[in-house]
């Protein structure tokens, strides 16, 4: 008996300290889980609640989710510190990864690969106008108002600036019964082709960067050309080789009839290809937009025939969870006190102005004649989603143990994506409502001479 009480002894001795470590370390994460919880309880309905509010303003819903973000993660101002850990949690930013590519790869199954073949030459000049004008004044302020930052700072907010939203335009256009004018048609077809080229932006840039980080001085020529080929030979490789063996995957994929199975392979492959892209050094959204680029409901169709619903709306709820937490998160990591610096204002108002005229530029590659040329213009203003991605990528990018985007400076870029998305809207329906008014007045005063 003695023994064994002794054994007892001994192996409570030994074993409680690992014991007690393994108490805590399940405390700790049972302490993290209910943390992420309670965060993704206050994003979820804070960001449905925002949304609310600016579609019944007519505005859009992404906006009430930087709002939210932006009240939650400035609580502090107020002397409340319980949200602070919402800033630098790495579940919630994991979630907010993985909504930005669902979210491109949606962008990309709502893009049609023919129909940017066929929007004509003035969409892919406007596009190309609007990808290098803002890209060099977004360059050229960010050099002039903040000469001491790194040279990347610059680069990364000229390409921060190449972005347009389509979905804000589009859906001022169809309120005003304009969708099927010529002035609709090259905006929309330029946006689509303008995220492609900003997307190739965003890779050469990311490049660029992680080629300094590694301690590269120097913006080598042959490096930056070396990533552009890369991304664009990647992006239409990809396209190329995936409309090729898409259609053999999804068909063999259809023979198991087990539910779920077109979500499970239409998420595999996005995920690949987004690993993919990572792998060859660029961005992961690069590859989940490629990959929602190459399907086509053709490669799915067993899918359909046996009755089961499209691709976009068997991903949607996924996205109208995990999307918006990505939003809030951008809104949550805006420091509204870094606005009290008088520099850091200055920088967010020239920003959204190079932002304003750098697009205003497109109206000037239109070829055709007798186009409202300030309507495309004003059409390609607004930054959005796209925006807001490559705004948040460059919060991850460190040279030399350093951020590249310090916080003041992705605040002011956040503020400059909310304006431009504000501001387009009115602007657009009062220059296309003068248009119109003016196509009236003109015959009535033409007959009224005769």
């Amino acid at each position: 008996m003695r023994r064994r009480a002794l054994a007892i002894i001994l192996f409570l001795l030994l074993a409680g300290p690992i014991l007690g470590q393994a108490a805590a370390a399940s405390a700790e994460h049972s302490q993290t889980v209910a943390r992420v919880l309670l965060a993704l309880i206050l994003i979820l309905l804070g960001a449905k609640l925002g949304g609310e509010v600016f579609e019944r303003l007519r505005q859009p819903a992404v906006l009430g989710e930087l709002l939210v973000g932006m009240l939650l993660g400035n609580l502090s101002l107020l002397g409340f510190h319980g949200l602070d850990f919402l800033k630098d949690d790495e579940l919630l930013a994991l979630l907010a990864e993985i909504g930005v590519i669902l979210l491109l790869f949606e962008v990309g199954l709502e893009t049609d690969i023919a129909e940017m073949r066929a929007v004509g030459l003035s969409a892919l000049l406007v596009a190309v106008v609007g990808v290098i004008a803002p890209f060099f004044l977004g360059w050229g302020v960010s050099a002039w108002l903040l000469p001491r930052a790194h040279e990347l700072v610059h680069i990364y907010t000229g390409a921060v600036l190449c972005a347009t939203s389509v979905g804000i335009t589009a859906r001022v256009l169809r309120d005003l019964g304009k969708i099927a004018t010529p002035e609709a048609r090259i905006i929309l077809g330029a946006a689509v082709i303008d995220d492609v080229l900003g997307l190739l932006v965003l890779a050469a840039v990311s490049g660029l960067i992680r080629a300094a980080s590694q301690g590269t001085a120097e913006l080598p020529i042959g490096s930056l050309l070396w990533i552009i080929a890369k991304s664009i030979g990647f992006l239409f490789g990809a396209i190329w080789i995936g409309q090729r063996l898409s259609p053999k995957l999804f068909h063999l994929a259809s023979k198991l009839r087990v539910h779920g199975m077109l979500l499970v392979t239409s998420l595999s492959f996005c995920f690949l290809m987004a690993y993919m892209a990572h792998a060859i050094g660029l961005a992961t959204i690069v590859g989940a937009f490629a990959a929602g680029l190459l399907l086509d409901q053709v490669h799915y169709r067993d899918f359909l025939d046996r009755g089961e619903h499209r691709l976009e709306e068997v991903l949607h709820p996924l996205t109208t969870v995990l999307v918006p937490v990505f939003f809030v998160l951008m809104g949550i990591r805006v420091d509204l006190q870094s606005f009290g610096r008088t520099e850091i204002l200055g920088f967010a108002v020239l920003v959204t102005l190079a932002a304003i005229l750098g697009k205003q530029a497109c109206g000037l590659a239109v070829w055709e004649r007798g186009v409202n040329r300030w309507a495309i213009g004003l059409g390609m203003i607004p930054r959005g989603e796209v925006g807001l991605i490559v705004a948040g990528i460059g919060m991850t990018f460190v040279v030399q143990g350093e951020r590249i985007v310090t916080p003041p400076i992705f605040s002011a870029i956040v503020i400059m994506v909310m304006m431009t998305t504000l501001l387009t809207p009115p602007l657009l329906k009062w220059v296309l409502t003068r248009a119109d008014v003016r196509a009236t007045v003109a015959p009535s005063e033409s007959s009224a001479r005769s």
